[in-house]
């Protein structure tokens, strides 16, 4: 059997350098670089969502870290806007982040930015606008658009969101109904704050927001969607953020959100499942 030898010598800063590598070594030992003193555990993924797919989110974090052992760092934040915690402005500022999840328009211009990977965007669920007013307050006839159009003239104080459907609620279907001039002074765009908790508490006599994002909120009632000839279905789809470290890890995680795995928890939080929908 042929011996392999390894020779070593150190150079001016005493460090060891192999002259010969073989299979086996004798005498000395290899030296591997140093990990990134920013580089996350590998079993961990940094996740940034808005407030459409919050709910559904934290249940299939949880159902993937049990499944998969991979830890998830949830960060929360509106799809748009101009406040600090928009998921934009968080992305502008490089903090910790491997996936986004947010209204597909947002996302589509943060892949035309270079912020998203391009090509990793995937629809997760179909959200429709609804309607609250305070619990135990009057209901108001919205069945139609001409019944939605009397109660907004005779609303003393309205809310929407400054994300996706707030931004429709104010520059387009106010329009359509012909009543912007009536409305929209009276009317609150609401930033970073859950339009619910603002109806719950009396400040705005009508909300509107995503579904899901109403469900959760206690004090209020949800007394049904708009009317189909003026709602607005947003997708609520994810992204690979493109400084990410992850990229095969988030890759992974995408897979299962848009999974048959995750239809059930996005319905009870009041999405439909995207890649459950009917084909043209």
């Amino acid at each position: 059997m042929m011996a392999v030898r390894l020779f070593c010598r150190r150079d001016r800063m005493g460090t060891a350098i192999a002259l010969l590598v073989a299979p086996l070594l004798f005498g000395c030992q290899s030296v591997s670089s140093p990990p990134s003193p920013n580089a996350a555990p590998a079993a961990e993924l940094h996740v940034l969502t808005s407030g459409g797919f919050n709910i559904a989110f934290d249940a299939l974090a949880t159902q993937y870290t049990a499944e998969t052992g991979t830890r998830i760092v949830t960060g929360y934040g509106p799809s748009m806007g101009e406040t600090p915690q928009a998921i934009p402005a968080r992305l502008d500022r490089r903090e910790d982040a491997d996936v986004v999840i947010l209204a597909r328009s947002a996302l589509d211009r943060l892949a035309a930015e270079g912020k998203v990977t391009p090509g990793t965007q995937v629809d997760l669920g179909l959200s429709k606008i609804a309607i609250a007013v305070r619990a135990g307050a009057p209901v108001p006839d919205i069945s139609t658009p001409d019944a939605l159009r009397a109660t907004l003239i005779a609303a003393k104080s309205v809310a929407w969101s400054d994300s996706a459907s707030g931004v429709y609620i104010q520059t387009t279907m106010l329009d359509k109904l012909g009543i912007a001039d009536q409305v929209r002074p009276k009317g609150r765009m609401i930033p970073a704050t859950p339009v619910g908790e603002i109806v719950a508490s009396g400040q705005a006599e009508i909300g509107f927001q995503q579904l899901s994002e109403l469900k959760p909120v206690k004090g209020i009632r949800i007394i049904g969607l708009l009317p189909d000839s003026l709602q607005k279905v947003t997708a609520f789809s994810g992204g690979i953020v493109a400084y990410s470290s992850r990229q095969q890890p988030a890759r992974a995680l995408l897979d299962y959100l848009s999974s048959s795995k995750a239809d059930a928890v996005i319905r009870e939080s009041g999405l439909e499942p995207a890649s459950r929908k009917a084909k043209p």
